[in-house]
């Protein structure tokens, strides 16, 4: 009898040590792609790069501000002209670098009335940060960024809004918990909370599976960032009056309009706080316009790769292949097309909703 109670204690031993160690297996390698995806450090392609003479009549002063643990972000205010109505502040999204890529959404606003106030967040072009840390990080920068523009003294006493896309989407919907002040808000392409970014990635790469990491995923964050990474764009919406455009692409893959689209139309679809835009047939990326120049320019690309004397995908002619594809694009790109790419007749709208908010 005692030999069988002891087998017993043995076999649950055994039993709960191997889930024990499937546990912080799962933990540890969650985070580890985690990390892989989300901790790292982004730059700007600087063949690609937008530069302030590339939009006539545009001016920017330059700041320095700290964000959460002290590092310094690299902040700039753009403006055209005078009469301003109010700052927009603009969030940039995730993994291609900082602000620089939406100069040409900042330009149009600067045209337009505004002042527009754009930083790189942690770990991206020139802020500080060996890494981004993690998505609610965005919110934590954009927190700091308000609060700078609001009360360092280097700016005019003027309303605050928002501007945010895909990262910068999520950012500027949850950081109205801790800004309720705000009085209007753009949100291109975002989603309702942290871990969904990871979600909508992951199950194109792992199916169900991902579905076992999430725990996984949400209890890291909330070790990293506490209070951040619990925080939804739905509290921020309870917590704020500021007026809300939602606009996203029916086609997008990057943030499926399941995780926040749709859940944000369900329940503000008939508060009069609220303005939607569901764009068909668009992806992710759907600030420009069509355009044959950009087609054009890919299809010169790939006549140029043709010509290439040497396998540019080998290992070893990696950093050659970089520098010539560099050099031919410094040499052929238009850039006074290359800049020329917006969706006015979209940006309209929003620049329309601002007007009729602020």
């Amino acid at each position: 009898m005692k030999k069988s109670k002891s087998k017993k204690k043995i076999a649950l031993i055994i039993i709960l040590s191997f889930m024990i160690l499937l546990i912080a297996g799962m933990w540890l390698f969650t985070v580890s792609i985690y990390k892989e995806n989300f901790d790292q450090r982004f730059e700007t392609y600087e063949p690609l790069m937008f530069y302030i003479d590339d939009f006539d009549g545009l001016e920017r002063a330059e700041y320095d501000f700290k964000s959460n643990n002290g590092q310094k972000l690299k902040g700039y205010m753009y403006s055209s002209g005078e009469d301003q109505r109010a700052i927009i502040v603009l969030a940039h999204g995730f993994g291609g670098g900082g602000h620089n890529s939406y100069m040409d959404c900042i330009n149009y606003f600067a045209q337009n009335g505004y002042f527009v106030f754009a930083y790189d967040a942690t770990g991206n072009d020139e802020s500080d940060g060996e890494g981004v840390g993690g998505i609610p990080q965005g919110v934590i920068d954009l927190e700091y960024a308000i609060t700078f523009v609001e009360e360092s003294g280097n700016f005019p006493d003027m309303p605050i809004a928002l501007f945010g896309h895909s990262w910068g989407g999520y950012s500027v919907c949850n950081v109205l918990t801790y800004h309720p002040e705000v009085k209007a808000v753009v949100e291109c392409a975002g989603c309702n909370r942290s871990s969904d970014l990871f979600e909508a990635q992951g199950k194109k790469q792992a199916g169900d599976f991902i579905y076992a990491m999430m725990p996984f995923v949400k209890l890291h964050e909330q070790i990293k960032f506490g209070k951040y990474a619990a925080n939804t764009a739905m509290d921020g919406f309870a917590a704020s009056d500021a007026a809300v455009m939602i606009v996203h692409g029916s086609d997008d893959g990057v943030v499926p309009t399941e995780y926040g689209y749709d859940m944000f139309y369900e329940k503000y679809k008939n508060d009069p706080r609220f303005s939607f835009i569901l764009l068909e047939n668009r992806e992710h990326n759907f600030f420009n316009k069509q355009t044959a120049y950009i087609d054009e320019f890919n299809d010169s690309l790939d006549k140029w790769l043709e010509t290439l004397n040497y396998d540019y995908k080998a290992d070893e002619n990696k950093e050659r292949f970089a520098a010539d594809k560099a050099d031919y694009i410094n040499h052929n790109l238009d850039r006074e097309k290359y800049a020329d790419m917006l969706d006015t007749d979209l940006f309209d709208r929003f620049l329309k909703f601002y007007d009729d908010n602020i």
